[in-house]
């Protein structure tokens, strides 16, 4: 029975779907997370008759016999809207209005790109991830440094003690995609390059269509909260309704068995 089979699938998908949601709403307060969203397509179709086909009077018949066999994930896409600005009064704190990924290093050399903004200052007083990793351009900060401004355009200015003539130490840049939803989200709010995203593009914050940085802001994540439970409500009743399904084909099997019996 084709119903079986169809409906299980619809399940898997459903269950899938609420897999996504639940991540979304698990980072609802992480800082530069991009939401998911599932998408989906039918699968193929048994062709029991072709339309257009003649019938045995000799007739042209408009429509056809098609049997669909249900439906799989066509992709988990990621969302890259903007999310909402998060005052934190922390000048190393960065928010990028617009486009654009910071650039990351890792230990091993490999680099990263994150909408993350919220940097540090590591013991030799280099600017880097909560996690530790090097931001690049590398930006250090010097020991002596008594207040830090970041402008829109990336330029880092410090005052240091003794002296109220601002010092420039470095410019931050931003890296984009000609597909940023074919970015590898690797966790620790990292994203990979891959064939699908295309090589990174690097340019000035706040020219050729960079976003300018807000310094003292965070990006927060964009999911929305309401949204996401509105689509955990349908994925539910469309995986309790793919379930009757199921049942009722289960019913439909048990009555055609009795009358063999």
């Amino acid at each position: 029975m084709r119903a079986l089979f169809s409906a299980a699938s619809g399940m898997e998908a459903q269950q899938l779907r609420i897999d996504s949601i639940a991540n979304n709403l698990a980072n609802v307060s992480t800082t530069g997370f991009k939401k998911s969203r599932t998408e989906f397509e039918d699968l193929f179709y048994e062709t029991i008759q072709m339309p257009g086909a003649t019938s045995e009077s000799g007739i042209e018949l408009p429509t056809g016999v098609q049997v669909g066999h249900g439906v799989r994930l066509a992709s988990i896409g990621r969302v890259f809207s903007t999310g909402d600005r998060v005052a934190t009064n922390n000048p190393m704190d960065l928010s990028i209005e617009g486009e654009g990924f910071f650039q990351v290093q890792k230990e091993g050399g490999e680099t990263l790109y994150t909408r993350d903004g919220e940097f540090k200052k590591d013991g030799d007083g280099n600017l880097v991830t909560k996690s530790g990793d090097l931001i690049l351009p590398s930006i250090t900060i010097p020991t002596d440094a008594t207040n830090i401004t970041v402008l829109p355009d990336g330029t880092i200015n410090v005052t240091q003690a003794g002296d109220s003539t601002p010092v420039q130490v470095g410019q931050l840049e931003l890296a984009r995609f000609p597909n940023a939803a074919g970015l590898m989200a690797l966790g620790g709010n990292m994203f990979g390059v891959t064939e699908a995203s295309g090589d990174p593009e690097t340019g000035t914050p706040d020219e050729n269509g960079f976003g300018a940085l807000s310094s003292g802001y965070l990006e927060g994540s964009n999911v929305n909260v309401a949204e996401e439970l509105v689509q955990m409500i349908l994925a539910q009743r469309a995986f309790e309704v793919n379930s009757r399904v199921i049942r009722a084909g289960d019913e439909m099997l048990r009555t055609a068995s009795q009358l063999m019996t």
